[in-house]
């Protein structure tokens, strides 16, 4: 032991040594010269880097997120005593980064390898780049392998394949967490990395999720990744950055990651929060003109690593009136391989998952379903649109005055829809999918 802590000593020392000669122990200091709340003016760094990190006073630190002709602006991510106009900025000469260690699976952590239930420093962190060179497409290859979640609506109709970016969205309370939450679940036994992004939610919502995790032995194979909404703004925007860093870190080592993003419509409320207080020019709807290339560049890290690893994204947005063409919806729709609709029209009849069949996508298809699936789902998906597009006229007619095909046809419209009807947390093997779609094809009351 004495040997091992000697050692270290000397190579510290050494490192400190070799850091004097050649000059890289001098940091670039300014001054602070306008504060407004987490984000601080300051001049006299001259060539600093966008992303720097800088020490701000005595015990702040932060990144540099603007830079001007004569100053920069930073965006604080912690700040210990009050900063002050002309106290000191200092800036670091490397990247800011966060810390993440490999005994955080199956805690709850922030992107500075904080555990958040018991308060302490993990001891084996290490450092993340969140800003690094995206994956160039040669090392990228076609989503073929399916990722099951469980429930009978996507797997069947609209699967997700391994390294697909699959954007749930609906109004709040239509169960979009709960798709994630039974995804997650389902992959249990999978070998699939589970990584859930918590964006500004309260601790009580973010217990409650790792409560749920442990009753059904998720928390094996899952991280959750948590900004709550008393963090400073500047942390809740990076979050879901350092956990996509994270994940390919994993990917790169031929890992499957599954990342839930929670959720980006949040994100981007932050992002305009800070792009306003940092005097941006506002673009449409108050965003910042970059709000797009913010989004792309977190879920273009989702794909198909030619070494055989995985990042699959679901991005979960959250809209108003069921309104899904506002400008945030339509950005990350545009980004995305397809979405999970959620109606709260459906939700409140009772029909749980509250996906709507007809607004849902998913571009890979049977691309990436298994045999026995792809040759099941595509012609129920058929008969169930068919319903449900004249469900409404069906509805009104008398009975009596249809036809015999025209009558099984709303009995089959109707079994399938009560077919694709799931509890919360009562995923379903594909065995179990099939067994309930052969029982439809013949004539069973389901």
């Amino acid at each position: 032991m004495a040997t091992d802590i000697s050692g270290n000593l000397g190579r510290i020392l050494s490192e400190k040594i070799d850091a004097v000669k050649e000059g890289r122990n001098v940091y670039a200091t300014g001054r602070v010269r306008m504060v407004r709340e987490y984000v601080a003016e300051a001049d006299g760094l001259e060539g600093v880097a966008y992303f720097e990190r800088v020490q701000v006073g005595d015990d702040s630190e932060g990144y540099v997120d603007a830079i001007g002709r004569n100053t920069v602006l930073i965006s604080l991510t912690h700040v210990g005593k009050k900063i002050h106009v002309r106290d000191k900025a200092v800036a670091m000469g490397r990247q800011f980064c966060a810390r993440f260690s490999p005994s955080a699976i199956g805690h709850i952590v922030d992107m500075f390898g904080t555990e958040k239930l018991l308060g302490r420093t993990m001891a084996d962190r290490v450092d993340i780049p969140i800003e690094s060179e995206p994956i160039p497409i040669m090392s990228r290859k076609a989503v073929t392998r399916p990722l099951l979640t469980g429930i009978s609506g996507i797997d069947m109709l609209y699967p997700i394949g391994r390294g697909q970016r699959q954007l749930l969205i609906g109004d709040k309370k239509t169960g979009k967490t709960q798709i994630a939450l039974d995804t997650i679940v389902n992959q249990k036994g999978q070998d699939v990395l589970c990584i859930y992004v918590a964006i500004g939610k309260t601790k009580k919502e973010v217990k409650d999720i790792y409560a749920q995790f442990l009753k059904y032995g998720a928390m094996v194979y899952t991280i959750i990744v948590a900004a709550f909404n008393d963090d400073p703004a500047p942390v809740l925007r990076s979050t879901p950055y350092a956990a996509l860093s994270i994940a390919r870190s994993y990917m790169e080592q031929g890992k499957d990651v599954l990342v839930v993003i929670d959720d980006l419509k949040r994100h981007a409320d932050i992002c305009r929060e800070i792009a306003l207080l940092m005097g941006k020019m506002p673009g449409r709807d108050a965003y910042p003109p970059d709000i797009f290339y913010s989004h792309s560049r977190m879920l273009e890290l989702g794909c198909q690593h030619i070494d055989g690893g995985s990042i699959t994204v679901l991005p979960i947005c959250e809209t108003k009136g069921g309104d899904i063409t506002d400008y945030i919806s339509t950005n990350i729709i545009s980004i995305t391989d397809g979405q999970i609709v959620l109606s709260g029209k459906n939700f409140e009849k009772g029909q749980k998952p509250a996906i709507n069949y007809g607004l849902s996508v998913s571009r890979l298809g049977g691309a990436v379903q298994n045999p026995d699936l792809k040759k099941v789902g595509p012609p129920l998906r058929r008969e169930l649109l068919a319903y449900l597009e004249q469900r409404e006229v069906f509805e009104l007619t008398n009975v009596d005055e249809m036809s015999e095909a025209m009558r099984r046809r709303i009995r089959r419209g109707a079994a399938i829809l009560e077919m694709l009807k799931q509890h919360k947390f009562a995923v379903r093997t594909e065995a179990e999918m099939l067994a309930a779609a052969t029982a439809i094809g013949e004539g069973d009351a389901l």
